[in-house]
C-alpha cells in the first residue's frame, strides 16, 4: 500500500549546519576529542566543502554525540559505544 501526503501534512525539517568548532561549542566536547571520534568512526561528517575541505555537521550529529556522552557517563567503553551505535544503524535481519 502506498500512502501519499498532501502539502499541509508534510513535515519539513531544516537542520542546522555546524563547523567542527561550532560542534565543539554546542556539545561541550573539545575539538581534539571530536577529531578523535571522527578518526575512529564514532560519527561522520554530514558533508565536506570541496573548495575549503571544511567538515560540516548537522543536528543528527549533535544528537549522536549526546548519546555517546550518555553512554560514556554510564561507563561504557569506546569499543562498546561503537558496537552499540553500529547495531542501532543496521536494521535487524
Amino acid at each position: 500500500m502506498i500512502c501519499s501526503l498532501n502539502r499541509e501534512q508534510e513535515e519539513v525539517k531544516i537542520s542546522n549546519v555546524y563547523l567542527i568548532k561550532d560542534l565543539a561549542r554546542v556539545t561541550g566536547y573539545s575539538i581534539h576529542t571530536l577529531k578523535y571520534y571522527l578518526k575512529i568512526g564514532l560519527f561522520k561528517e554530514a558533508s565536506r566543502s570541496p573548495e575549503t575541505r571544511f567538515r560540516y555537521f548537522d543536528d543528527a550529529t549533535v544528537e549522536q554525540l549526546k548519546k555517546i556522552r550518555a553512554m560514556r557517563k554510564q561507563g561504557a567503553s569506546i569499543k562498546n559505544i561503537k558496537e552499540n551505535l553500529s547495531a542501532r544503524n543496521c536494521p535487524a535481519p
